[in-house]
């Protein structure tokens, strides 16, 4: 591989570089607030049971993904999607790769939110490491087999890597007893199975469905005419 090649292998794509700018912009605005501000941000944006099942600002699901509110968790994010992120990406196409986005974070932020409420805690879910780990679930099938070095030194494959990290944060979780972010995690990375499945994934489904339903409308003509019209063209040059 040329160097200008595995260049273009390090840089980030389009849709992971606008997407942590985003968290990165608006995590910045509450970091550097007040704390008369950062209360107003907490309560209008910040997803929590409260605020999500008991007032209704469903709003807050969306919003909330991109608050973080630790700097060192921030750069952590950056690390994390700038080492998957760009590969699916790459692969999916930047279309793909957002709607993959947008259904692992939000059903996070459910997921995380509805614990939350059924255990009787308000704790707020924020942050966009439900999507991230799921992107690590969905590189680790797609490329399971693929050698990967561990923080540039660890060699393994990308099934290690996957698993090493499910069972990184599986520890953080029950150490820490964070059960609204367990479940957060677990939606993400189940949908993450779902879409990279080619027996359980609904957008396969459907063209499938779609080509199924096209087939059975299509018939086959022999030889590019009917049989009656065969016919006549038998008997138009029969001595």
């Amino acid at each position: 591989m040329s160097a200008r090649r595995r260049f273009e292998q390090l840089r980030i794509t389009p849709g992971a570089f606008y997407v942590f700018a985003l968290e990165v912009g608006v995590s910045l605005i509450w970091l550097l607030s007040d704390a008369a501000t950062k209360a107003k941000i907490d309560m209008y944006a910040v997803a929590t049971p409260a605020t999500v099942f008991e007032q209704g600002w469903a709003w807050t699901l969306v919003t909330s993904i991109f608050i973080e509110r630790s700097f060192i968790y921030l750069l952590l994010d950056g690390v994390m999607i700038w080492t998957t992120w760009p590969i699916l990406e790459r692969f999916w196409g930047t279309a793909r790769f957002y709607r993959f986005f947008v259904v692992t974070a939000l059903l996070g932020s459910v997921a995380g939110t509805a614990m939350g409420f059924i255990i009787g805690r308000n704790v707020p879910i924020m942050g966009l490491m439900p999507s991230i780990i799921a992107s690590v679930v969905a590189f680790g099938i797609i490329y399971a087999r693929q050698p990967v070095r561990f923080f540039g030194a660890l060699p393994m494959t990308a099934r290690q890597y996957m698993f090493g990290f499910l069972i990184l944060f599986s520890l953080l979780i029950l150490l820490g007893k964070q059960w609204e972010m367990g479940a957060a995690l677990a939606a993400a990375c189940i949908a993450a199975v779902v879409m990279c499945s080619k027996k359980l994934s609904p957008g396969l489904a459907w063209k499938r469905w779609r080509i199924a339903r096209a087939r059975a409308k299509l018939s086959v003509i022999d030889g590019g005419t009917s049989k009656k019209s065969k016919a006549k063209d038998e008997q138009k040059w029969l001595n």
